[in-house]
């Protein structure tokens, strides 16, 4: 038995673990998480567990911490070494233990770090990593009379070998790549060469110091280095990867921004011509123009919950070939594993541009509307979800069509829609905008300005 102290709750996610290293996320902690998960693996009738870090300073000793712990509660582990967190979801799919984790803080500040789960082909998220930090903050953590065993994988040639054989490119293209020294350097180029490509590399070497701007696709100005190498240059397009390159971002020559709502259009068509009827799922960030695509392209559109780990659990539940987040995240079932992978979504997205002789023009000919990015309301610890409830039970939206609660609160008019969630990471509401001009844009505003306004007349409204 082991003797623990207390963990901080700050660090249990919705979706995963994060928190700031050493203060919250150290050895000792991945030790004692290694531990709690192999008491569950146990339980669960899991031997082994797939481990791989992305390129953070601190990720290789929480490693060899994590791995130690969990040979110490009786459970073997696979070590994959430093991989964009998509190789640790292969490598727990083909090696059939349906379980692993992914040591990496995404797209925090360098000082973060962190674990995605999966255990027994579940992502674990809400209810099972409060049971995680249950296990941790209990005395009597069981130490097994026999550990288990390390063994060592080197996933990348097979998992560019796998993707290889199923996406076939129409013509050689040139592209640029942009993996802001995060851990996808260690794989993309070589991938996006194998598939044909021409490659021109930026900040491809992996770098826990992120030392020439944050890998996050997310943010408009991390894309600027790649939109002005595009446009330089005679590549085609420009694939950005956030920092364990589970998420996409996609630039055009002219320097055109394709947010991932945009992109989810177009893998839902091509998805649909192959299984027609489709659901196609996609959370509630995502523009209206997503599910309007979808109808038009004769699948089933379903908003779900923003996150990834709810969105992989929906995907399981409803057997859909194809689902997408407005943050980057998407989750081809189809030809694929059903985890988001920004690397595979970045072949699949050229696979379909290829059959075009100008790809950009493809992709600006996407719907869109007028529409603001992700705005925040800055608030206190608990603030949020409360204002939330109370904007769902109170909330008055004169020309609203539709009130859609399953995520906080999203309006819906026959022009545009508004939103505003509580976020699960940090104590933000979360608001998004779109109209079909900038009238409707203003006019939606206005509606949520007024609702927010009787509800917290103290919230810094930044819009």
């Amino acid at each position: 038995m082991v003797t623990t102290s207390s963990f901080p709750d700050a660090v249990f996610k919705a979706y995963d673990i994060r928190g700031t290293v050493p203060e919250q996320i150290n050895p000792d902690f991945a030790h004692h998480l290694g531990l709690a998960l192999a008491q569950q693996a146990i339980s669960e009738g899991v031997d082994t567990l797939v481990v791989g870090y992305d390129g953070r300073l601190s990720s290789p000793a929480l490693s060899q911490a994590l791995r130690g712990g969990i040979q110490a509660g009786g459970v073997n582990t696979l070590d994959l070494g430093c991989v964009p967190t998509p190789l640790v979801y292969f490598a727990a799919h083909t090696k059939k233990t349906g379980s692993g984790v992914a040591i990496t803080g995404s797209h925090n500040p360098p000082n973060y770090n962190g674990f995605k789960m999966m255990m027994a082909g579940k992502t674990l998220y809400g209810a099972g990593v409060q049971a995680l930090k249950a296990s941790m903050n209990q005395d009597g953590l069981h130490v097994a009379a026999t550990p288990g065993k390390g063994a060592n994988y080197a996933p990348i040639a097979d998992y560019i070998q796998r993707i290889v054989g199923d996406i076939k490119l129409a013509r050689p293209m040139k592209i640029a790549i942009d993996c802001g020294n995060g851990v996808g350097g260690a794989v993309a180029p070589e991938l996006f060469r194998a598939l044909g490509c021409d490659v021109t590399e930026l900040f491809c070497e992996v770098d826990g110091n992120f030392p020439n701007h944050h890998p996050d696709p997310a943010d408009p100005h991390n894309l600027e280095d790649l939109i002005q190498t595009v446009k330089a240059t005679d590549c085609e397009l420009g694939l950005a990867f956030d920092g364990d390159a589970d998420r996409l971002g996609v630039v055009t020559k002219s320097g055109e921004i394709i947010w991932p709502d945009r992109q989810l259009i177009l893998y839902a068509q091509d998805v649909l011509r192959r299984e027609p009827g489709a659901t196609i799922i996609f959370d509630v960030k995502c523009s209206r123009h997503v599910a309007q695509s979808i109808r038009a392209a004769g699948g089933q559109p379903l908003m779900w919950q923003t996150g990834h780990s709810m969105i992989k659990a929906k995907l399981a539940e409803t057997g859909a070939p194809l689902a997408g987040e407005m943050s980057g995240h998407t989750f081809f079932k189809e030809r694929w594993f059903g985890f988001d992978d920004g690397l595979y979504t970045g072949a699949r997205l050229l696979e379909i541009v290829s059959r075009q002789a100008d790809a950009s023009a493809l992709l600006e000919a996407l719907p869109q509307g007028v529409s603001t990015p992700e705005l925040k309301i800055e608030m206190n610890e608990g603030e949020p979800h409360a204002l939330i409830a109370r904007l769902q039970a109170d909330g008055r939206f004169a020309t609203a069509t539709e009130i859609n609660t399953i995520d906080g609160v999203r309006a819906e008019y026959n022009d545009g829609f508004g939103l505003a969630r509580a976020s699960n990471t940090t104590p933000v509401v979360v608001l998004r905008f779109e109209g079909d001009n900038a009238q409707a844009l203003e006019r939606i505003q206005a509606e949520f300005r007024q609702a927010l306004s009787a509800l917290a007349p103290h919230a810094q409204l930044p819009f």
